[in-house]
């Protein structure tokens, strides 16, 4: 059936260029893939052939053959298929014939065997349960796999080959591997999002000690969060001081949402009143958001950052201790006579 295969290998469906037999050629072991071949992207396809029954094993083999063969480079790979025509007594350079099989791209702009690119097929008669649920498993994670079921029939002198697509069933490839596609990325995506809550806490772990041995007592009994933002109360319901990091800046920031919009409003049109004053205590110009299609406003002092650059660190904290030092000085007397007055007319 190898054979067969090596001299015929579009009965697997594609256009296939086998570029050895039988090959061993990885340090310190003595293991062999049947067949090793470039597709039209050129990467490479490790192809293991079983006479009859898969084996349990098959998929951990056929796992290991891909991650040697990973590091191949494009001089390996042109060797590897110089020597395979050589020993068939052939006079073709590798080069021009993978050029060839490449619809004649110059060989000195091929790229092969990019990144993790490579591809596995598996061939038997028939497959076991504990094989093609792993495959399965493993196409979640974007891995390219095929399993082929290979009958083989006589009739007086002759033999035929039928080979039958199995897994993924050609009808649903498409499908299954845009399902494969979206199982990895909502994987990235948590994998992410966990990364973040850990920066983030380690970045609040940092910062809410150096503002507490600042003369502020806002945070003192704040602990570090895994979100974005991380808060302590003005006195004055609904009115929160605000710590906020992301990929871009970093701010320090008076956070007016008390579940009501003219009451957030209110309140922002009475500060901003006093802005002339507000930022003559703060020492300088602050961003006045009143947000008018949302609910909430804010007024903040802020500075271009990125949370995720760790290097970034000491001068986010240093901005972000100072800002709201002087944000709470010079917002946090007329917030409270605010807050008085929204009382007294309750």
């Amino acid at each position: 059936m190898q054979e067969w295969i090596a001299k015929q290998p579009d009965v697997l469906g594609e256009d296939l260029l086998i570029i050895q037999k039988e090959f061993n050629g990885f340090d310190s072991t003595q293991e062999r893939l049947d067949l090793l071949a470039l597709d039209k992207q050129g990467a490479l396809v490790i192809i293991e052939n079983k006479l009859d029954d898969s084996g349990r094993d098959v998929t951990w083999q056929a796992l290991k053959y891909a991650s040697y063969c990973s590091g191949l480079s494009k001089a390996n790979i042109t060797k590897i298929y110089q020597q395979y025509l050589d020993s068939n007594s052939s006079n073709i350079r590798a080069e021009d014939s993978i050029s060839d099989f490449l619809d004649g791209q110059d060989y000195d702009e091929l790229v092969l065997n990019k990144g993790v690119t490579q591809r596995i097929i598996l061939i038997a008669a028939k497959f076991r349960k504990e094989v093609t649920s792993t495959v399965l498993w493993l196409m979640n994670f974007k891995i390219r796999l095929q399993c082929f079921r290979a009958t083989p029939y006589a009739m007086g002198d002759e033999l035929f080959l039928n080979v039958e697509q199995i897994i993924p069933t050609q009808d649903a490839e498409d499908f299954m591997i845009g399902m494969a596609e979206k199982a990895q990325d909502d994987i990235e995506s948590q994998t992410q999002q966990k990364n973040r809550h850990i920066v983030r806490k380690e970045f609040w772990s940092k910062l809410i000690p150096a503002m507490n041995a600042s003369s502020s007592n806002l945070y003192q009994n704040i602990s570090p969060g895994i979100y974005h933002w991380v808060g302590a109360g003005s006195g004055v319901r609904g009115v929160t001081f605000n710590f906020v990091i992301t990929k871009s800046y970093c701010q320090a920031e008076l956070y007016i949402d008390r579940g009501e919009k003219i009451e957030n409003k209110t309140i922002y049109d009475k500060l901003f009143d006093l802005k002339a004053e507000i930022e003559s205590r703060f020492g300088g110009a602050l961003g006045w958001e009143r947000l008018d299609e949302k609910r909430a406003s804010r007024i903040k002092a802020s500075m271009p950052a990125n949370i995720f650059d760790k290097d970034q660190w000491d001068s986010m904290i240093q901005f972000m201790t100072d800002a709201m030092v002087k944000l709470e000085l010079a917002i946090k007397q007329p917030l409270s006579s605010i807050g008085s007055e929204l009382r007294q007319s309750s």
